[in-house]
């Protein structure tokens, strides 16, 4: 059995007898000078403990969010009516998706970007729209042509008015126009306008009273509008209740659409049931946009490869006048990928140096054509897209805290061969910016606290042994000189 002294033996602290030690001033000085360095220190390794190192690498995008890229915006255009405003997206794939309305909301506007009524459903199908095979050539019809002298008073007069908005030059005018002029004779006929308030179709040639179409918010031609008598009355906003007709544009078509219109109303006392909702039930015929702007909200998903979100004026059975279409538009808001909410940002706040700041980078940024660059004007933005992943590796593990895209904006402006558009071309990079948090372990904190312990109680020792030895040698020299 090993004794007790054997194991005394390998004592790396042997004791001195307190009696054999002396302490000096300067010790006790030399002491607390010590412990306030030890103290410092320490609180210098706990502050650089407790910080994260970050570091900054770039790397192979290595997404982990698919091969698709969601596209969020929300931009105002104060001159471009909801009726033909539409959404595509495109990539050099070859993917084309146009008129996209699932996942964004059109809501008409006024010129100071307040909305003007609920959300405008688009019309599918119009470029299937039967225009009948009356002849083109001139006939012995004849509509009624309004203007602004007399428009008023025959929407005071008649209970329904239903005008045709067109322009001469119009392909799509040109075809309608036969089969109106034939839908007006046959109405008039059923309906004498002399003895029969009911109902009138008549014409406005919008190249000739271009104020009136401007008022009525018309933007392609051909657009025929429902007038009722009793609905003019001005809303919130003060803007003009009435109806667009998207249906077939044949006489037989017309001529029923004008039979439906009447049926709420009766003849002997001509009374219009305004509360009577049925037809417009019918999806040939909505409420007309009171406003010439409109809203896009919502979002888009593309493929992460450079392509094209464009914002335009389109109809497969309309013309537009390039001259009268103004592109202009304020980006509320424009991001890429997933939304990065503000509570996160705000925890987040020691990550802002990094990041955070190009992710919207065309925000609250307004494009405006002051018609100093002519019509026909097209807006192009080149945004170039990086993404930003924020990493955090904590017990040898890998923890994504955030991943967002951040893009450059380059903005101009160009005279268009085709109708005046807002195209917004994105590309992604194939590398992605990896932004490491690296804290430090625990174990290192403690072994450099153990270090600053023993360092600084060491050079104090050191200080103290040198000073004492210094003190004596200096005493015996003075000794020797007075002997």
């Amino acid at each position: 059995m090993v004794s007790t002294t054997k194991i005394k033996a390998v004592d790396f602290y042997r004791k001195i007898p307190r009696d054999l030690t002396e302490a000096s001033l300067s010790g006790a000085g030399l002491s607390i000078v010590a412990a306030l360095a030890m103290l410092f220190l320490f609180g210098m390794e706990l502050s650089s403990y407790l910080a994260v190192n970050t570091s900054t690498s770039v790397i192979v995008d290595k997404s982990s969010d698919g091969d698709y890229l969601n596209i969020d915006f929300n931009i105002s255009f104060p001159a471009l009516s909801c009726e033909f405003a539409s959404v595509d997206v495109s990539d050099v794939l070859r993917t084309h998706r146009l008129n996209m309305t699932k996942t964004i909301r059109k809501v008409p506007i006024d010129p100071h970007l307040r909305a003007t009524g609920a959300e405008f459903h688009s019309t599918s199908g119009l470029h299937l729209i039967n225009h009948g095979d009356e002849d083109h050539e001139e006939n012995s019809y004849a509509d009624i042509p309004l203007t602004a002298a007399s428009f008023d008073k025959y929407t005071h007069h008649f209970q329904i008015l239903v005008v045709n908005f067109y322009a001469p030059w119009c392909y799509w005018s040109n075809r309608l126009k036969p089969s109106w002029k034939k839908a007006s004779e046959i109405t008039r006929q059923r309906y004498d306008p002399g003895i029969d308030d009911r109902v009138l179709l008549g014409s406005v040639d919008c190249t000739l009273e271009a104020t009136l179409c401007n008022s009525n918010h018309i933007q392609g031609y051909p657009s025929i509008r429902i007038f009722r008598k009793g609905s003019d009355l001005r809303e919130d906003h003060g803007h003009h209740e009435h109806e667009s007709y998207y249906g077939d544009r044949d006489t037989d078509s017309l001529v029923k659409m004008v039979e439906e219109l009447l049926k709420p109303i009766k003849k002997e006392d001509h009374k219009l049931a305004l509360d009577d909702k049925s037809v417009n039930a019918s999806t040939t015929i909505k409420k007309a946009p009171v406003s010439g702007g409109c809203r896009f909200e919502g979002y888009v998903r593309a493929k992460k490869v450079p392509g094209e979100l464009v914002i335009s004026a389109n109809s497969g059975a309309h013309s537009f006048d390039v001259s009268q279409i103004n592109m202009s538009h304020i980006v509320t808001h424009l991001t890429f990928g997933t939304m990065v909410s503000e509570r996160l940002w705000t925890d987040m706040k020691r990550l802002l140096p990094y990041l955070g700041q190009s992710h919207d980078r065309l925000n609250g940024k307004s494009f405006i054509n002051q018609q100093q660059l002519d019509a026909n004007v097209t807006f192009e933005h080149y945004l170039q897209i990086v993404k930003t992943e924020v990493v955090s590796r904590r017990s040898g593990q890998e923890h994504s805290l955030i991943e967002e895209y951040e893009y450059t904006a380059h903005s101009s402006v160009a005279r268009s061969y085709h109708y005046p558009e807002a195209k917004f071309h994105f590309e992604l990079s194939p590398m992605q910016v990896l932004i490491s948090e690296n804290p430090k372990s625990f174990s290192h904190f403690i072994t450099n606290v153990c270090a600053i312990i023993g360092g600084v109680f060491t050079v104090a020792g050191i200080l103290d042994s040198v000073f004492q030895n210094t003190v004596r040698l200096v005493k015996k020299i003075e000794l020797g000189k007075n002997i």
